[in-house]
């Protein structure tokens, strides 16, 4: 896991429009980079629309969000699409990306192994510096939490 202080790794990757986007943090105060299993599922949905949700508290504070998962293209285009999400989401199919942010590996459900993505969260400043750090996180009332955490780092 990356821990605060530590330089973000950089991104670039597809979004769900078929453009190779590269993540700037300087086009933003802070950028959030969520990584989540797996589009239109049950916990997905709720932490994506929770992030639509607040789209307007986190434009206001000049924060830009990036969703981050190894799901194709064109999922991530009916997932956009079906829940009116605001925000980029990017394509990362090999896990590279997510490698990187120590948030892809083996996983274990249902008695079945596999590599997939773990839903952590990271927050960097406008220089690409992890300023917050959340993993495992529950996807409830993440938003919420991101903006409070935010404030609080403000002052």
């Amino acid at each position: 896991m990356l821990e605060p202080g530590d330089a973000a790794p950089p991104i670039s990757l597809t979004d769900h429009r078929g453009d190779t986007v590269t993540v700037d943090p300087t086009d933003a105060r802070y950028t959030v980079v969520y990584f989540y299993p797996r589009a239109d599922t049950p916990g997905c949905t709720t932490e994506a629309c929770g992030f639509r949700d607040e789209w307007d508290v986190f434009a206001d504070a000049d924060i830009a969000v990036v969703g981050v998962s190894d799901d194709p293209v064109a999922d991530l285009a009916s997932f956009a699409d079906d829940y009116d999400l605001p925000f980029t989401l990017l394509s990362d199919p090999d896990g590279e990306v997510a490698r990187a942010y120590d948030s892809y590996g083996e996983k274990n459900m249902f008695g079945n192994t596999f590599d997939g993505v773990f839903r952590n969260t990271y927050v960097l400043d406008s220089d690409g510096t992890v300023v917050l750090a959340y993993e495992g996180v529950d996807p409830e009332e993440h938003a919420v939490e991101i903006v409070e955490d935010v404030e609080a780092l403000d002052g």
